[in-house]
C-alpha cells in the first residue's frame, strides 16, 4: 500500500508541474574535458519537450561538480533536500571524486523515489559511482568491481592501446551503432516513429565501459534491456540496464534507475562532430549519424522515454 500511495503523489507532482531534472558531472569544470556545457544538446532538447497542452514537461539545470569548505559538493550532499526528482549523472572523474557526504545525499535522494541515470565511460572513468547503492554494483571497472565473469576482463578495442578494458568498440565517435533490444521490448526502447516501431539506433563509442547485474547483490528488480556489438570482436555487451522500484524492509520505496555503459550515448560530439571535443580524443571521428537522421531520433526518443520513466 505504501509503494502505490508515493507512485500516486508523485504521478499527482509530475502531472502539476514540470519535472525537475538535474543533469550533474562528476567533474569540476574544464573547458578541455567532458564539463556539463558540452551536454547542451542534450540539455537543450530536454527543456523545450512539451505536453498536449503546451506546458513544459521537463525543468533542467546543469552543473559540474563543485566542493564546498568541507570538500563535498554542496548539492549532491543534500541532494535529498532538494526539489528535484531526477538526477542525471555523468561518471566522468577517474577516481573518488564523491565523497561520503555526496554518496549518502545521492542514496537519500532515490531513497524518498528521486529517479536517477547513472553512466560512465572506459576502464575506471566514472569509477566514484561504485558507492551509489544498487547502482554502483550494476557498474563494472578495470580496478574497482570488475565484472565477476573474468572472461570479460580483456581488451575490446584494438585501436586505443593507452586505454584498457572494459573498452568496448562500437564504432567511431559521430557513427551509430545497432541497438539490439532483449525481449520483450522494455518502454524505454519504444519508437512509434521507428519502422519497427523500437529504438534501434544509439550514438557509437571507440570504448565504452561494462555494465552487467551481479547475481544475488541487488535489493532493486533489474534487467538488462539492450545490448550492443563490438564493430573489432564481435562481442556483445550491455547497452542499459533498468532497475525498478521496490520496498525496502523500512517501508521506502527507491525511486526507479537505469545505468548506460557510456556518457557517449548523450554529450553534444557524439550527435553532432561538429560541436567539438577535448583535445585529448584522438580517434578520427565518423559521420554516421549526418547521414541517418533516424539514428538522432532514437536517441532523442530514449532521452524523453527515460526523463518520463524515472519520475513515474
Amino acid at each position: 500500500m505504501i509503494a502505490i500511495l508515493n507512485c500516486d503523489v508523485r504521478l499527482a507532482k509530475v502531472m502539476a508541474e514540470p519535472i525537475r531534472i538535474l543533469l550533474q558531472t562528476t567533474i569540476p569544470t574544464n573547458e578541455d574535458d567532458w564539463s556539463i556545457f558540452r551536454f547542451s544538446m542534450l540539455q537543450d532538447y530536454l527543456a523545450t519537450l512539451k505536453d498536449e497542452a503546451g506546458n513544459s514537461l521537463f525543468e533542467v539545470t546543469g552543473r559540474d561538480y563543485e566542493s564546498n569548505t568541507e570538500d563535498n559538493d554542496p548539492v549532491l550532499s543534500t541532494l535529498d533536500k532538494s526539489d528535484f526528482d531526477e538526477l542525471w549523472l555523468f561518471g566522468i572523474d577517474v577516481g573518488d571524486t564523491l565523497t561520503e557526504k555526496d554518496i549518502a545525499g545521492i542514496n537519500a535522494f532515490r531513497l524518498r523515489g528521486g529517479g536517477i541515470l547513472t553512466t560512465r565511460d572506459h576502464q575506471d572513468v566514472g569509477c566514484s559511482l561504485c558507492g551509489v547503492v544498487d547502482i554502483g554494483k550494476v557498474h563494472y571497472f578495470h580496478s574497482r568491481n570488475p565484472n565477476p565473469d573474468e572472461s570479460c576482463r580483456c581488451r575490446d578495442d584494438p585501436y586505443t592501446i593507452s586505454i584498457s578494458w572494459p573498452n568496448y568498440h562500437s564504432g567511431r565517435n559521430g557513427d551509430y551503432q545497432k541497438l539490439m533490444p532483449v525481449q520483450p521490448v522494455q518502454d524505454l526502447l519504444k519508437n512509434p516513429n521507428s519502422p519497427s516501431g523500437d529504438i534501434q539506433f544509439f550514438p557509437a563509442h571507440p570504448h565504452e565501459g561494462d555494465i552487467g547485474i551481479p547475481p544475488n547483490t541487488l535489493n532493486a528488480p533489474a534487467q538488462v534491456i539492450a545490448q550492443g556489438k563490438s564493430t573489432a570482436t564481435g562481442r556483445k555487451f550491455n547497452l542499459v540496464i533498468a532497475l525498478e522500484h521496490y520496498q525496502d524492509a523500512q517501508g521506502n520505496v527507491p525511486g526507479r534507475a537505469v545505468a548506460n555503459s557510456s556518457f557517449h550515448h548523450f554529450v553534444d560530439y557524439n550527435w553532432d562532430i561538429e560541436k567539438g571535443c577535448p583535445s585529448f580524443v584522438t580517434e578520427p571521428p565518423g559521420d554516421g549519424l549526418k547521414k541517418e537522421p533516424r539514428a538522432l531520433e532514437d536517441i532523442k526518443t530514449y532521452v524523453r522515454n527515460v526523463a518520463l520513466w524515472l519520475a513515474s
